[in-house]
């Protein structure tokens, strides 16, 4: 495992090779070390390859950074999940640019059945300050995992209040885990790693420079089932999230403001160019989300129907029943079946009433 592993990490720092060249790249070969080795010429004809990043994989040689940083994640106890990994969160695997490499310091679980973002201006108001206390107080009784970047402002108030409520909250970082940024927040990261967690695609060394945001952002949309927008300017970095969880076919939410307040310009604009929805509250969102189940209530599923199933529906059936709810990604691995045969009985189950389809594309038994 390890010597896949050293040359994945390998793989990331490979000029002009990105997350998207080296999935495709690494879907094709098998694993990284298999990528290296291959001939130049068979790299040369690789679709979006070429001549210039073949002979970027083949000169490459820093590799004993690479094995730098799989010794400093052992010694820190970091996790270090490739698309492959179970640890990895599958939500990212519906994203076409998913981080090739995610290191990870935490427990919480990172494919939690309900995840939602907060995300906001770093230059909040009382009233923006407010509401993320009171949305995420009405959130906790749902068992929700809050994901935010661990910046000022919004994100780290939205991380307070998870923690204050009792819920787990991952932070998204643009750097690497060696430091925090802003140092302000290191007594809040260290609650978080153990109530929580913090993640990132960066090596340690990797400083938070302008360029990173953007990339962190893309991790925060992706993961989360639903991302909720406090507060922002109309060119605020949280719009950047807000455009990525549409592109992903996520849910978007945007609380409203003032029509003269420039710190809810973007939510404003947001909710009137319908790529938002508008909510007032925490319970409009879990009710949009349909996580509006009454806590602790546990459903029965029935075993036996009148209606008639396939095999492979019973299998299907059986897989979602037993965690009450799971996505593609979780019942794929568990069948034999071919994908088309799976997506035909995951349609024919929902047809006929038996499941239904939550945002993040899960499935629950009705």
């Amino acid at each position: 495992m390890h010597s896949d592993l050293l040359y994945h990490i390998a793989l990331t720092m490979v000029p002009n090779i990105g997350d998207v060249h080296a999935r495709a790249l690494l879907q094709y070969f098998g694993d990284a070390e298999k990528v290296f080795a291959a001939r130049k010429s068979s790299l040369d004809k690789f679709p979006g390859i070429g001549t210039i990043r073949s002979k970027s994989i083949k000169t490459f040689s820093h590799f004993q950074r690479a094995e730098e940083e799989l010794r400093f994640t052992e010694q820190y106890k970091i996790a270090v999940f490739r698309q492959t990994d179970a640890g990895y969160p599958k939500r990212l695997l519906h994203c076409y640019d998913a981080p090739s490499l995610l290191y990870y310091k935490g427990n919480a679980d990172l494919n939690h059945h309900k995840i939602m973002a907060v995300i906001g201006t770093r230059n909040h108001t009382d009233y923006g300050k407010e509401m993320t206390g009171r949305i995420i107080e009405d959130i906790a009784q749902y068992n929700v995992l809050v994901v935010s970047g661990l910046a000022y402002g919004i994100d780290a108030l939205a991380h307070k209040a998870a923690l204050k409520n009792k819920l787990c909250t991952v932070g998204v970082l643009a750097h690497g885990l060696d430091r925090i940024y802003p140092s302000a927040n290191k007594t809040l990261a260290k609650e978080m790693a153990t109530h929580g967690g913090l993640l990132t695609d960066f090596m340690s060394g990797a400083k938070p420079d302008k360029q990173n945001f953007p990339k962190r952002n893309r991790i925060v949309a992706g993961m989360a089932d639903a991302t909720l927008v406090i507060e922002t300017q109309i060119n605020g970095g949280s719009m950047i999230t807000a455009e990525l969880a549409n592109n992903y076919n996520k849910d978007v939410f945007a609380l409203p403001g003032k029509t003269t307040d420039a710190k809810s310009a973007g939510c404003n604009y947001l909710i009137r160019s319908n790529k938002a929805a508008l909510i007032t509250c925490g319970k409009e969102m879990a009710e949009f989300m349909n996580w509006s189940e009454a806590p602790g209530k546990k459903k029965v599923v029935q075993k036996e129907l009148f209606i008639e199933l396939t095999a492979e529906e019973k299998t299907i059936m059986q897989i979602i029943g037993e965690k009450e709810t799971a996505s593609i990604d979780e019942i794929t691995p568990r069948c034999s079946f071919s994908s088309s045969t799976i997506a035909a009985a995951i349609l024919n189950l929902e047809l006929q009433g038996i499941i239904t389809c939550l945002p993040g594309k899960i499935y629950k038994l009705l």
